[in-house]
């Protein structure tokens, strides 16, 4: 029989504590965001739905970017144990310079549009954590405020080849001249991708105001608020700004860039470069014998050639093929600090965030970044501990098995006709 009796008041307390409420709105949604998409759920509550659909969305089916996302969801880790990791380093040297983290944060396009507080909230994010920031040549911040916003930090700078070439070899001898030490060519853009939630959403920079909109933004007057009384967008590039995205990218970019202009961009930049949006093992072995520092494995995040190769699925191919002679990172569909320790164990040195830093970034602008940044260190120290792993050198293939959903049909093969 158990044994009742009232309840005693002095063991009542001992055993609820109650919590005090948070009163600040914005650490109150952050601080209950646990996962990066917990981040996603109140950046799309936060922001109206053509930013939003902006960022969130890929090409045309946007089969690309939901086959990336898979990839990393179908993994298999193999744990060791009795193998303690008290002491972690989750620090890393990537092109020459440190990062605390086997991540930094990719370039991304008009950024303030999302959030007013843009690539500012990001690079200053970036410098107190101690890892990369790369500014893009669409962002919406200068190349010299970006270095304000991170004076100490590491700086990259990402290029496309525009048809004024001038405009383009004028960014990258800015950038240089401000310090930044990494140029990031990106090549998977010689016209823009057909992003249909942009068309539906008759998103434009800048935008424009229509029905839909105005209904839209009548629950997030506190986006339209910090756009309308902060600064007015300006963009690295380009001096026009009327028109879709698609419109923009195709007025700008030089559907004729070549090796060619790699060699004149190498011949101009003093520093590192790397090549983004490298999707096959031979042009990742041509471009290593042309001496590259570093190669990016990316679709340029689901958006622009849909059912593009899914670049954690290319990554072991590359690694095997080019690993020793240069950098290979890897990018698209990172949503897991568990992603990222996969990525490394299979080979890569480096992976960059898009969507999940802006996530953050309209969740909650600089604090939003400082979120994201964090959920993603505690998930990689997390896996790293549970694998038994104490460093990021330790991370090996065999920690690490890709199932597939996505099973290559044998071209060769010949098939009985009755």
């Amino acid at each position: 029989m158990v044994r009742r009796q009232l309840p005693n008041p002095a063991e009542l307390f001992e055993l609820m504590q109650f919590k005090m409420p948070e009163l600040n709105g914005k650490k109150r949604r952050l601080d209950a965001a646990l996962t990066i998409n917990d981040l996603r759920a109140v950046a799309k509550r936060r922001t109206p739905k053509a930013a939003f659909d902006y960022t969130d969305g890929a090409a045309e089916g946007e089969f690309s970017l939901d086959r990336a996302r898979r990839a990393f969801e179908d993994i298999e880790f193999h744990p060791g144990i009795l193998t303690p990791a008290p002491d972690l380093d989750t620090s890393t040297t990537i092109l020459g310079g440190p990062s605390a983290l086997p991540f930094g944060i990719a370039p991304t396009g008009f950024t303030r549009l999302m959030q007013t507080e843009g690539e500012i909230a990001g690079a200053s994010a970036a410098g107190a954590a101690g890892i990369p920031f790369t500014l893009s040549t669409l962002g919406t911040t200068s190349i010299e405020d970006v270095k304000a916003a991170n004076p100490d930090g590491r700086n990259w700078f990402q290029l496309y080849v525009m048809r004024d070439r001038d405009i383009s070899y004028g960014l990258a001898r800015r950038a240089a001249d401000a310090g930044f030490d990494t140029l990031m060519f990106t090549v998977d853009t010689p016209v823009a991708g057909a992003r249909l939630r942009d068309k539906r959403n008759g998103f434009s920079i800048p935008p424009q105001l229509t029905l839909g909109t105005v209904l839209n933004a009548i629950p997030r007057p506190w986006w339209w608020y910090d756009f309308l009384t902060t600064p007015k967008l300006e963009f690295a590039s380009l001096s026009t700004t009327g028109g879709t995205v698609g419109e923009l990218l195709d007025a700008a970019m030089d559907p004729t860039i070549s090796y060619e202009d790699l060699a004149v961009i190498r011949d101009l930049w003093p520093g590192k470069i790397v090549i983004k949006g490298v999707q096959t093992v031979e042009d990742a072995a041509k471009l290593v014998d042309l001496g590259v520092d570093g190669i990016v494995l990316s679709n340029h995040g689901g958006r622009q050639l849909d059912r593009a190769p899914i670049p954690f699925r290319l990554l072991p191919k590359v690694v095997r093929e080019v690993g020793a002679d240069a950098t290979i990172m890897v990018d698209t569909g990172i949503m897991n600090g568990a992603d990222i320790v996969a990525s490394i164990a299979l080979g890569a040195k480096f992976t960059l965030i898009g969507r999940a830093y802006l996530y953050g970034l309209m969740a909650g602008g600089r604090e939003g970044v400082d979120r994201t940044i964090s959920i993603l260190r505690t998930e990689i120290e997390r896996t790293m501990r549970l694998l038994g792993v104490s460093t990021l050198a330790e991370l090996t293939p065999q920690h690490v098995t890709q199932l597939t959903r996505l099973v290559p049909v044998d071209q060769g093969a010949t098939v009985a006709v009755s």
